[in-house]
């Protein structure tokens, strides 16, 4: 067999694998680090299997984001377990700190009638559902503007996503809707706190909810930090980079999505803040990571132009 086949069916298998296993982890019982692993080598896998394109790097973007799902929700994949590794009460304690007595998911929502969703509440849950599409709207967005960027663009937004899963995983926190339900977030008489998303989801989208449900979430206890806030933190960063208009329009949706975070139980501030430092380390560090991407993506290419060979 000649080399460049040999390299071309390791490739190709090994993204298979990296595809597979996420999918196959449950019914097989495959250990997390295999499927991590597996994930991780697919990438460098596709590099090496198909010639660099714009369709193959968007490709990467998505297996990329096919194993950070899968990283996501596997700590819940044994409820049970998760739940006694969970930290509860940090978050809460700093929050009433910064809200001066009183966690501000409990005093926004104090304010609010418990047997009827408002106008803003509704507006609030909307603004949280449009971030699925906003990291990679506006990845989207630089590629067609100013397409030499897209790479340093996706390398961090992906970074922040994959850097938040492995604090997931090593620090499972509870966000405040699951600490109100099992009574540990209270100030005196107020109002325990609700979680929004859900009465809304229930009451717009009906028998559709549970299936929506099921597939936007996966892990409840993955809280720290607000990777919602990272995300959209670096978005508005690489929109600025792009144009001035373009970071406006970034920003004034981040604090939108901070404000309806807070508000609608989904985070504490302190979620927020820690996102925030995410995506900003992130974007300050990554220049110093250069030199070693550099070595790496050097020798990627040579193993494609390999396999690409005869």
């Amino acid at each position: 067999m000649r080399l460049s086949t040999a390299l071309r069916a390791g490739a190709w298998g090994l993204v298979a694998a990296g595809v597979a296993a996420p999918l196959v982890r449950r019914r097989v019982a495959l250990p997390g680090p295999v499927v991590l692993a597996s994930g991780a080598l697919s990438l460098p896998a596709l590099a090496v299997a198909v010639p660099r394109t714009r369709a193959r790097d968007l490709a990467l973007c998505a297996l990329n984001m096919w194993t950070y799902l899968a990283a996501y929700k596997m700590p819940n994949d044994n409820p049970e377990a998760l739940r006694r590794r969970v930290r509860i009460d940090y978050p809460i304690e700093v929050d009433r700190i910064i809200g001066l007595g009183v966690p501000p998911t409990v005093r926004l929502q104090a304010r609010a009638d418990p047997a009827h969703l408002s106008g803003v509440e509704r507006a609030l849950v909307w603004c949280h559902w449009v971030w699925f599409a906003v990291p990679h709207g506006a990845l989207a967005y630089v590629l067609w503007r100013a397409p030499r960027r897209f790479d340093a663009a996706a390398a961090r937004m992906y970074a922040v996503f994959d850097l938040g899963a492995v604090i997931y995983w090593a620090l499972p926190t509870a966000p405040p809707w699951w600490a109100s339900e099992h009574g540990r977030l209270h100030h005196g008489s107020l109002p325990r706190v609700r979680r929004k998303m859900i009465d809304y989801g229930q009451e717009f989208w009906g028998e559709r909810w549970p299936d929506l449900y099921d597939v936007l979430g996966g892990n409840p206890l993955a809280a720290m930090p607000s990777l919602h806030f990272a995300t959209t933190v670096m978005a508005a960063r690489l929109l600025g980079e792009v144009g001035p208009v373009a970071g406006a329009v970034g920003w004034a949706y981040a604090i939108a999505l901070g404000v309806a975070l807070v508000y609608l139980g989904e985070h504490y501030v302190v979620d927020l803040l820690a996102g925030g430092a995410l995506a900003e380390t992130v974007r300050t560090q990554s220049p110093r990571v250069k030199p070693a991407l550099r070595l790496i993506t050097g020798a990627l290419q040579a193993l494609e132009r390999r396999a690409a060979a005869g």
